[in-house]
Formats: structure tokens, C-alpha cells, sequence
């Protein structure tokens, strides 16, 4: 099962960030949760059993 394990606030930060991820090995996706005008929020998605270890990586990439 998939879980939320960040929201970005644009597309260009989601890939960021899912590049990052990809890099340090985890298995990650975006997907496009809300859009109002210009205003985008993008869930970046990783499964279950990876979830504490990637916030503990974003938290050492500087991004939580």
C-alpha cells in the first residue's frame, strides 16, 4: 500500500524531491492531488514499510 510521505507545493518541487528520493534508493511516485488556478499540491508517495526511512531522509536532505 502507498502512503503520503510529503506534499509539495508545485510540480518542479515534487520532481525535486523525487529525484532526491530516487537517488537515495527508495521507491517513490508524485501524483497531482489538488489544482485551484494557480496553485498546485502534489503528493509525493512511497510504500508503507519505507515511509519512517524516507522522512528520516528528507530530514537529512535539509527538506522537513
Amino acid at each position: 500500500m502507498w502512503t503520503t510521505v510529503y506534499l509539495a507545493t508545485s510540480l518542479e518541487q515534487a520532481i525535486k524531491i523525487e529525484e532526491h528520493l530516487k537517488i537515495e534508493g527508495f521507491l517513490v511516485k508524485k501524483q497531482l492531488l489538488y489544482r485551484e488556478g494557480d496553485e498546485d499540491l502534489y503528493e509525493i508517495l512511497a510504500p508503507d514499510f519505507e515511509a519512517n526511512e524516507i522522512h528520516m531522509a528528507l530530514f537529512d536532505l535539509g527538506i522537513l
